[in-house]
Order: C-alpha cells, then sequence, then structure tokens
C-alpha cells in the first residue's frame, strides 16, 4: 500500500510549493526520489502513476507543482522560468532532507521533458542527487526554436516579445497565449494532436488552465540544458528517448547522450513525445524503478 500526504514547501521569497509526498509500506528513512512536469504540466497531468509505481517499489516519492502553476503559489500565474524551476527544485531537495522518512544521502531526481532539461543541469550543479533519469528532455531550446519558427517570421516574434516587455515596463500584466490550439489564426505553443491531448486531459477544477505567458516562450527558445550533459559524470543518468519527438527532438536527445560521460544509460522508446506516459508507460516506469534501484535501492 502507498499512502500519499500532502506537502507545503516553503520557498525563501514567500513562494508555497504544493507537493505530494507517496510513502511506501515501510519503516525508517527511506531512498528517495524527487519529481516535476515539464513545460506548463502539473502533478494532475498524468504522473501521479508515475510516482505511485516508484513509490510501490520502496521508495519516497516527492512530486511538486513548480511555481506559477496547479496549485503552488507564485505570481504571476502562468509563467514558465526554467532557471527559477531550477533553482526552487534545489529548495525541494532541501526540504526532503529534513525530513524523517528521507535518507538524505540517498536522493534520486525524476525529470520529463522540459523538467528532464532541469534534471541535467541539476545533476550537473548538485552532488545532493546520487542517480539522474531524464525523460524525453529538452535539449536545446535554441535548435529547437530554429526548426520550429521560420526565418522569416522570427523577426516577428521578437517584435512581440519587446513589445511585451515594454507593455510590463508600463505597468501592464504579462500578456500570455495558449498552450495548445489547433487553429493557426490562434497564437500556441503547441498545435499537434498528441499535445492538444495531453495539455487538455481532464483535471481538477482550477488547477490548470490554457495559457502560458509570451516570455515563457521567449525563454525557452534560449534554453540549453543539454550544455551541461558531460557534467554530470560521475553522477549515473539515464536518459529516455523517443524514436519520433518533434517536441523535443530525438536527434538532439541522442546527440546529447553520446556526449555524456559514464556511467549512463540510453532507452529508446518507440513512438512520440507523449507515449512514455501512455502506451510506454510500463516500458518508461519499469526502466526507471530498475534504474533507481540499481543506485538508489529501495531498502
Amino acid at each position: 500500500m502507498v499512502e500519499r500526504t500532502e506537502e507545503l514547501i516553503h520557498l525563501p521569497d514567500g513562494t508555497v510549493l504544493s507537493a505530494w509526498l507517496f510513502l511506501p509500506d515501510a519503516t525508517g528513512p527511506r531512498a528517495t526520489i524527487t519529481m516535476a512536469h515539464g513545460f506548463g504540466g502539473t502533478k494532475f497531468h498524468g504522473v501521479e502513476p508515475v510516482a505511485r509505481k516508484l513509490a510501490e517499489a520502496g521508495f519516497v516519492v516527492s512530486l511538486h507543482d513548480h511555481r506559477g502553476f496547479g496549485e503552488s503559489g507564485g505570481e504571476p500565474r502562468h509563467d514558465i522560468d526554467p532557471y527559477q524551476q531550477i533553482e526552487d527544485w534545489r529548495r525541494v531537495i532541501s526540504h526532503l532532507q529534513t525530513l524523517d522518512v528521507v535518507d538524505a544521502d540517498r536522493i534520486g531526481l525524476w525529470g520529463t521533458s522540459y523538467a528532464g532539461g532541469h534534471a541535467l543541469v541539476l545533476g550537473a550543479t548538485d552532488r545532493r542527487i546520487k542517480a539522474v533519469y531524464s525523460q524525453v528532455p529538452t535539449i536545446s531550446g535554441t535548435e529547437s526554436a530554429q526548426r520550429r519558427v521560420p526565418p522569416h517570421l522570427t523577426r516577428e516574434l521578437e517584435r512581440s516579445f519587446a513589445a511585451d516587455e515594454l507593455a510590463q515596463a508600463r505597468g501592464k500584466a504579462p500578456a500570455t497565449q495558449e498552450f495548445v490550439n489547433a487553429d493557426l489564426a490562434v497564437t500556441a505553443s503547441y498545435r499537434n494532436t498528441d499535445a492538444i491531448n495531453f495539455y487538455l486531459q481532464e483535471v481538477p477544477e482550477g488547477v490548470w488552465e490554457n495559457r502560458v505567458t509570451v516570455q515563457s516562450n521567449r525563454r525557452a527558445r534560449s534554453y540549453d540544458p543539454g550544455h551541461w550533459v558531460d557534467r554530470i559524470t560521475p553522477t549515473p543518468l539515464m536518459m529516455l528517448v523517443a524514436t519520433h519527438d518533434t517536441v523535443a527532438p530525438t536527434d538532439l536527445a541522442l546527440r546529447a547522450y553520446e556526449r555524456a560521460l559514464e556511467p549512463k544509460e540510453l532507452i529508446l522508446l518507440p513512438g512520440g513525445h507523449f507515449d512514455p506516459y501512455l502506451d510506454g508507460f510500463d516500458a518508461s516506469t519499469d526502466a526507471a524503478v530498475r534504474f533507481f534501484r540499481s543506485y538508489l535501492q529501495a531498502g
């Protein structure tokens, strides 16, 4: 049996993060895994089953919402700053180390998509983390942006970023756009059917909106966490890459994996970016359990 409890994590600036703590049916301080979702996702977006499976394997598991999303505090809402999320995650790790149920010397990190990129940065810069699992990770926002936005539209996009910055300087609220929308006449971060179905899955009322700040996309275009991949060693790394990923392009992830140093392991999962949560759920979570057992041990 796995027990899920509510956990509040107080950050230095007064923001309070909301987390679920999954406790296995065992006693004493346990090896612990800290988890977070990707670009605009919350703990309600398909990752609770992953947390439960890890807890069933004997780990304490913490799953938190990033600031400005889900049940976490933080203003402005729907704003994504990868570097702020990374620093917040360090505080989550510190909080976990204060808990009696957590073995402070056996903490692993599970990140997916945008947070899979965060996992690479944290794994390279925080030696408290003893194992890094990075699933369909963001590797290079710069290269991905060049593929997504045609050159003739880049100048117009940059003008929209600058206009929003100026408007905020004059006291206006940050401009937002939709996360997902198939209509080409509507500005949106994603348009493919898989992304639309994933983001618009049923979640409790009031915990998520189909909105993201314009500046979130500006930051994403220059966020290149793959830069850190060869500095994770000697911390063990498992990278799970989807074979037909167009959101976090497969070739960028494979090139990053080649640059990573040992100990490392690559899992190639058939399908696209969202398949690890769906058809590939058993394969992805079985791999994660095996990896964490190898380097953290559940007992």
